[in-house]
């Protein structure tokens, strides 16, 4: 069922639209994600759900009712919606179980009680109920908002780049963290950040944002697999454009060899491909392995150790790079020459952004 329903969402600040007619929807119990780099309108997406922001154009529904549009804004306190935001905005005066029950005013005594002590435990703060903010750390603080966000039971809840103040290694862990108490209480939420790993760490499903512009909205796996555009291919993970020819149905050749594909392949305003049309071809680092029995070598340029893999930026004789993550215990030089072969599972092809000269075997 579709808790969240965006169609045609467009905010402007006076002459100047930020946000160009967004449709999306979100499933209950999933979690989504609006992807980004700064400045590409993600944030003014999650206000404008929250009501903090007025529509240009457009209507947002939740769980069926209408609580904005160009003529009708339901206040955000009527929306049921809670939110996390970025710098925790925990009241410095209240202990961790004053925080948390700081929503549940409507409610009871001992409901409230019994509510506190339910979300301290899912959140691993039992031990804590009785500190104060300056008393815990960044992830203990972070987990406390998210008590407390969750404490009245939201219809959706929204996160405003909530691990974007951590380090590193706990960013990584406390997302999983948020992820398992998010399906645990199978709350229907929708994240923003400019952070991929994070992205894919949390959501089902994540809504990739550019000037504004919702460039696809899809699984990580498809972000990753099937870009939709060159700009999703390159924003998301890493990868390289080689040039290929199409020749023949579902069939491309590039400098490295032939590719089959198990779909017709996209020539944008094209259709499919037609043979003999010229295409960049992506290449993810895992579409190149290292083989030390193939015929097929490549030079390797650059190395980036990263512990249980090194990636490697190869040249092939043609003068085509291509990336490659090889396990780290294949350990070679600047330099070197090794063995490489293709594995691609998925053939992505856009047309040529201009029009160069492409190397490619006819």
């Amino acid at each position: 069922m579709t808790l969240l329903d965006v169609r045609q969402l467009t905010l402007a600040y006076d002459h100047h639209t930020v946000v160009d007619r967004l449709d999306f929807q979100l499933d209950e119990g999933h979690i989504g994600c609006l992807l980004g780099p700064s400045g590409c309108g993600k944030t003014t997406v999650l206000r404008a759900i929250a009501g903090f922001e007025r529509l240009r154009g457009g209507e947002i529904d939740i769980a069926g009712q209408r609580v904005s549009s160009t003529t009708h804004h339901a206040p955000p306190e009527a929306r049921r919606i809670g939110m996390v935001f970025q710098d925790y905005a925990l009241f410095p005066h209240l202990s961790v179980h004053e925080n948390i029950a700081f929503g549940l005013a409507q409610r009871n005594a001992p409901a409230a009680r019994d509510r506190v002590a339910e979300l301290l435990d899912l959140v691993g703060l039992g031990q804590h109920a009785k500190r104060f903010p300056h008393e815990l750390s960044g992830g203990q603080q972070q987990r406390v908002a998210l008590a407390r966000a969750l404490a009245p039971a939201p219809r959706l809840l929204l996160l405003d780049e909530p691990f974007s103040n951590l380090d590193v290694e706990l960013r990584e862990r406390l997302s999983l963290e948020v992820r398992d108490i998010l399906k645990a209480t199978r709350t229907t939420a929708i994240l923003v950040t400019h952070d991929q790993n994070e992205a894919f760490a949390m959501a089902d499903v994540i809504g990739l944002m550019h000037n504004g512009r919702l460039q696809q909205w899809d699984t990580p796996y498809n972000l990753y697999h099937r870009p939709s555009s060159r700009f999703v291919a390159d924003f998301i993970g890493q990868g390289v454009l080689v040039p290929g020819r199409i020749i023949g149905e579902n069939q491309v050749r590039i400098a490295l060899g032939v590719l089959h594909s198990d779909a017709p392949m996209d020539c944008g305003p094209l259709g499919v491909c037609p043979p003999g049309a010229q295409v960049d071809v992506l290449l993810r680092p895992d579409d190149v392995a290292h083989d030390d029995a193939s015929e097929q070598t490549a030079t390797v340029l650059q190395k980036a150790f990263r512990g249980a893999d090194i990636l490697y930026t190869l040249q092939l004789d043609a003068g085509i790079k291509v990336l490659s993550l090889v396990p780290s215990h294949h350990n070679h030089a600047i330099g070197e020459r090794i063995g490489i072969r293709l594995v691609v599972e998925h053939v992505v092809t856009f047309l040529p952004a201009s029009d160069p000269a492409h190397s490619v075997p006819a």
